[in-house]
């Protein structure tokens, strides 16, 4: 077999962001590493049968506050100097053509280590009937994050089956580690969002329009929410299924992302999220019935500017739950032996929102005419916002202020090929405020760090 090593470029505009359909693993806002994009046959330049890439991070921290914010200290976390290193995801890709409208693509995602525990609920009679049992398989996490077939009719309507990125908000849109500044992925919506957030389900995507009216799209109906795993923590960042060998279908979600890129350089988009019941998700089918709809809806906003000197981004997000007082009774007294947190006061609303800029130096360094050896650097500043119990239900929910971040990054990244980039940056979080600037109710946590990432095509055939 004659294999050919691809390092793919990152693409100098984003005119073809808003897609979750890559037609190169690395190209810039194409962020499903392993399906073929609208349009894209095997007669094009992307000619290839079969490939291999993937994703993967290595990162080194070091910290001045304690693990545990909420350990009953009246001033949050501890003052503890420490340090961790850890390799955060490593993702293998993989993607084969049948014909030139048939593809299957998959992603096996390794994560820092992970857990081979196995949930299963106890069916039999007795004193434990509807109990929660685990399994201990084997140390480490393996996760298979997308798994699909797709049929690509026309570049404005093809159709996916099977296990797939929700893309709900701007870092599951674009979740690569080359297409964020920082060593990790944007705090915010990782808190309380799954993240990569994948289902089971289907999909139909494609581009529309022409010139400046020109949209992507991507529809969705995936397995929705569980509110078993709704907390006070996270919000719905455990609500994801997947803990069981079946997901329950029995209200799924709707899934609807749109973005338009009739600019060259800028992409501004959006997706909404909603389940019409969430109730019907649970684990036990009658857990939520006595309390009838559970509706859930997320919705953001975010965009994009890549241009010569340098790179924008901004991001919006935030959604409500039906009745969640009511989910937060009913969690509170859930088995310990599940898989769930079985925290109180689960808020209706989580906020978040974000902006971060990053300068292109060496471009700058040569428009100016100063150097034209400067490397690849892009210092960078990033301003956060959120807290997963922005409101709850009624005045006697009792939203907790440790849960309201306010984060500011700065930092620097070294693009030492298009697709492996060098990062580090110091992070400051204030705790119990809204402030962009100024002091939380806490003590604030800091830390530095340090980190490597990479995204290509190994080879292809």
């Amino acid at each position: 077999m004659n294999y050919k090593i691809a390092l793919i470029a990152i693409a100098a505009s984003t005119a073809t962001m808003g897609t979750t359909k890559a037609v190169t693993l690395g190209a810039e806002g194409n962020t499903t590493v392993c399906a073929p994009a609208p349009g894209d046959t095997l007669n094009t330049v992307e000619d290839y049968r079969f490939r291999v890439g993937g994703y993967g991070e290595v990162l080194a921290r070091r910290m001045d506050y304690g693990l545990n914010r909420w350990a009953g200290m009246s001033n949050g976390s501890t003052r503890v100097n420490h340090a961790d290193v850890s390799i955060p995801r490593f993702v293998l890709a993989l993607d084969y053509r049948f014909n030139k409208r048939w593809s299957l693509g998959a992603e096996i995602e390794f994560e820092a280590g992970g857990t081979g525990t196995e949930y299963e609920i106890e069916t039999g009679t007795g004193s434990e009937n509807g109990e929660y049992e685990t399994e201990i398989e084997k140390g480490g996490e393996v996760a298979l994050e997308q798994f699909h077939v797709t049929y690509s009719h026309a570049p404005w309507l093809n159709v996916r089956v099977g296990h797939m990125i929700v893309p709900v908000g701007l870092t599951n849109s674009h979740h690569e580690p080359i297409f964020f500044f920082g060593t990790r992925r944007p705090e915010g919506e990782t808190t309380i969002l799954p993240s990569t957030w994948h289902e089971t389900g289907l999909s139909l995507f494609g581009r529309v329009g022409k010139g400046t009216a020109t949209f992507d799209y991507e529809a969705q109906v995936v397995a929705g929410v569980n509110p078993n795993g709704f907390d006070k923590y996270n919000w719905v960042q455990k609500a994801k299924q997947g803990y069981f060998e079946t997901d329950n279908f029995t209200s799924p979600a709707y899934v609807l992302r749109l973005d338009w890129v009739g600019v060259q350089g800028l992409r501004l988009g959006g997706s909404v999220y909603y389940v019409a019941n969430a109730g019907r998700n649970c684990d036990k089918l009658t857990t939520y019935k006595p309390y009838g709809s559970l509706p859930v809806v997320i919705w953001n906003v975010d965009g994009q500017y890549t241009g010569r000197f340098l790179t924008a981004r901004a991001n919006i997000l935030s959604g409500n739950i039906h009745n969640a007082d009511a989910i937060s009774r009913v969690n509170r007294l859930y088995s310990s032996a599940s898989p769930y947190d079985r925290t109180p006061y689960i808020a209706k609303r989580a906020l978040t929102w974000s902006a971060e800029v990053g300068f292109n130096l060496h471009e700058i360094c040569s428009a100016l005419k100063w150097t034209e050896k400067m490397p690849v650097f892009y210092p960078f500043a990033h301003y956060e916002y959120y807290n997963s119990q922005e409101k709850g239900q009624s005045a006697t929910s009792t939203m907790d202020p440790r849960c309201q971040v306010s984060l500011w990054q700065i930092g620097l990244n070294w693009k030492a090929l298009p697709n492996l980039v060098v990062k580090a940056d110091y992070t400051t979080r204030q705790i119990g405020t809204a402030k962009v600037f100024g002091k939380g109710s806490y003590n604030s946590e800091n830390e530095w760090s340090i980190g490597v990432a990479y995204v290509g095509w190994f080879f292809k055939k």
